[in-house]
């Protein structure tokens, strides 16, 4: 049977992608080197990267997919690092991929669900609405009905994510045997793991449920649906947000009050199920928030909900609630009790991890905070820096991983909005909803 001329899988073969990410490497890196040197030389500030780069980096990782596509929506949300214009040409990998065509989602609605997408939906959208990662997303209606957004799993991404994982992971394991201060392999899988059971869109349909109930408490956020009969290993069905997401809806000049309540609900849907259930989405790209006409925010995207430990969560929310109370925190004792180990001098290390905490807690101890002129990531990101060879010997356990993506992402987001006002009033109220 011949292929669809207009099929357009992503690249396969763990030799063909090891090669397309490294050509695409050699031309970042000789860029970013070039920058480098002109900052060195005293020469007037130029940027990370140009848009002719930023053009080359969307057409390869949006071609590409999986791991590949989700370092670039990361990377989009990065704003020390780049100019607006190149941000906003990253900022189409979060949901403007080149999409697969109409006659591979057909296949796999059917290879699925047992029937064609005319047969199971009453009117089924031959366009995509979105594509991501792993998946693009078309509107529906079923038979009673109902709109839903169908997310069908690009074909073949599975085998592409697990070259992308061996590549990435023989990096890891020659780094590692450098240096066991070097050893990232512990890290590595909890990366690789958590990304590969973002596969299953039937785990994904478990955690939406589960997630709809851990954000209970905070009725001005909402999980939609999951649409169980229509759901399946790489399809998934959920009822259809009306609304923008956060990156367009910003787009829009909101005032401050609007970009404030936005900004609450960005702060709880973050910190209240992870304080209240032990779990948090751990995918903070602007593309997964929808701020809908009445007011409340939709959350998208559940595949990368991550539930942690029982001792990480006491620890943490303890942390957080001694912040907050503006207590002399035994910084050394909590990070423990999370799971770090230490190899430095306590004092050293103490002295350290307080001044991550101090910058990363500014929001909570300052009323009123104006998130337009915060630079919690810059200066975290200098601090590491700075302190590069003394952070090697202070290891978080595995699972803070995601929380730090997760948090970090927020950071990013609330930058992004620029809102000020009393953001102590509203971890305040966040930590309210879970007793020390």
């Amino acid at each position: 049977m011949a292929s669809d001329p207009d099929d357009k899988l992503p690249p396969q073969g763990r030799l063909n992608r090891l090669r397309k990410l490294a050509g695409l490497s050699m031309h970042v890196g000789s860029e970013v080197l070039k920058t480098g040197a002109k900052h060195l030389a005293g020469s007037s500030p130029s940027e990370l990267l140009s848009l002719g780069t930023a053009e080359k980096l969307v057409a390869t990782l949006g071609e590409m997919k999986g791991a590949a596509m989700k370092l670039g929506q990361a990377l989009s949300m990065d704003q020390d690092l780049l100019t607006p214009e190149v941000r906003q040409m990253l900022a189409k990998l979060q949901n403007q991929a080149p999409a697969m065509s109409y006659a591979q989602v057909s296949r796999v609605v059917k290879e699925e669900l047992g029937a064609p997408p005319e047969e199971l939906f009453r009117d089924f959208s031959r366009e995509a609405l979105a594509a991501a990662s792993l998946g693009q997303v078309h509107k529906a209606v079923l038979h009673d009905g109902r709109k839903v957004a169908v997310k069908v799993q690009y074909p073949g991404i599975d085998a592409s994510m697990g070259h992308d994982m061996d590549n990435l992971g023989l990096v890891v394991k020659t780094v590692s045997r450098t240096s066991k201060m070097m050893d990232g392999t512990a890290y590595f899988q909890e990366f690789r793991d958590e990304l590969m059971l973002e596969l299953d869109y039937r785990r994904e349909a478990t955690l939406a449920a589960g997630f709809a109930q851990s954000v209970a408490k905070l009725p001005d956020l909402y999980v939609p649906q999951v649409i169980v009969d229509r759901s399946a290993r790489r399809v998934l069905t959920l009822e259809l947000l009306e609304g923008q997401t956060l990156k367009d809806w910003v787009t829009t000049s909101p005032d401050n009050d609007a970009r404030f309540r936005v900004a609450r609900q960005l702060i709880r849907a973050t910190y209240g199920p992870f304080l209240d259930a032990g779990e948090i989405h751990a995918d903070p790209h602007p593309g997964n928030f929808m701020v809908m006409p009445d007011g409340r925010m939709g959350l998208l995207d559940f595949g990368s909900i991550k539930r942690f430990s029982p001792g990480f969560v006491a620890a943490n929310r303890r942390m957080f609630h001694q912040a907050l109370r503006l207590e002399t925190l035994d910084v050394l004792g909590l990070c423990r009790e999370v799971g770090f180990s230490v190899e430095l001098p306590e004092q050293e290390a103490e002295a350290l991890l307080r001044e991550v905490l101090h910058i990363a807690g500014r929001p909570m101890r300052s009323a009123p905070y104006d998130y337009g002129t915060c630079d919690i990531n810059r200066d975290l990101r200098n601090h590491f820096t700075r302190n590069a060879a003394r952070f090697l010997r202070i290891k978080p356990p595995p699972e803070a991983m995601m929380f730090f993506r997760a948090t970090g992402g927020l950071a990013q987001n609330l930058r992004m909005l620029g809102a000020h006002g009393d953001f102590r009033q509203v971890f305040l109220e966040v930590g309210a909803l879970v007793e020390a």
